[in-house]
């Protein structure tokens, strides 16, 4: 059962772009490098179910982790999620969304959250949570810059 307690929540940013810049920015996965500090190396098939597989850096430690999930919610500008499932070398589990929210034609708020999950979630949420919700913070803030970036360069 999944425990509120055990629920990463970034800060929430105001973006001066359209939700379809910040979709943009946030699939087209070549690019990360470009602006996400926290996972600078993504690869997806992004059809539901595909294989995800990030490289995350530890904001504390600047460590690169492997970190391999699935694909399950592409919504369009407004819902992009994977999840961590357990096997049986690994019972960790974890559901990421990152959510957009039109505000008007040119803004939009964008946050996201990790939920941990299965036998290990009070452990994995002592352990890494706190670094999880620092680079989580930073990927919003890249995000506003980069689509701001852009979004300015287009104009």
């Amino acid at each position: 059962m999944a425990k509120a307690e055990n629920i990463v929540t970034s800060i929430k940013v105001e973006i001066n772009a359209p939700a379809s810049l910040v979709w943009e920015v946030l699939t087209d996965l070549d690019n990360y490098a470009q602006w996400n500090s926290f996972c600078p190396s993504i690869r997806c098939g992004m059809q539901l179910g595909d294989e995800v597989h990030m490289q995350v850096l530890t904001p504390d430690t600047g460590e690169t982790v492997p970190v391999f999930e699935y694909l399950v919610a592409c919504d369009p500008e407004q819902l992009l999620s994977w999840e961590q499932r357990p096997v049986p070398e690994n019972m960790d589990a974890a559901r990421r969304d990152q959510y957009i929210k039109a505000i008007d034609a040119n803004r939009c708020s964008y946050f996201t959250t990790d939920i941990f999950l299965g036998l290990n979630q009070d452990t994995i949420m002592s352990e890494h949570g706190a670094w999880v919700k620092k680079g989580f913070d930073q990927v919003a803030l890249d995000l506003k810059r980069r689509a701001e970036e852009l979004h300015a360069s287009r104009a």
